[in-house]
């Protein structure tokens, strides 16, 4: 697919990228080279081929789902500036 200056111009202002007059030819051969290669892509014969996450079979290590309080009360309350007896202490919002 070849670009031209106008298309590759419209492009540009859509990604909203400032791009000078100067530039657009060597952008629009940069980017019909990738669209080129895109299509070749799309060539290839992938009907055999099953669809996939990962090219990695591993599966993930599972834990054991276990509610804790998460044992670090005391970490969270530091960065608070009135934390009192395990609590937030936050200005009355209400009348």
């Amino acid at each position: 697919m070849s670009l031209d200056k106008d298309k590759v111009r419209e492009i540009a202002f859509l990604a909203r990228i400032r791009v000078p007059d100067e530039a657009l030819d060597d952008l629009a051969s940069e980017i019909s080279g990738i669209l080129d290669w895109v299509e070749q892509l799309g060539e290839l014969d992938t009907d055999a081929v099953e669809p996939m996450a990962s090219p990695v079979d591993v599966t993930l290590p599972l834990r054991a789902d276990v509610v804790d309080d998460g044992k670090c009360q005391d970490k969270v309350l530091a960065n608070a500036p009135d934390g009192e007896d395990g609590f937030y202490t936050v200005p009355k919002v209400v009348e």
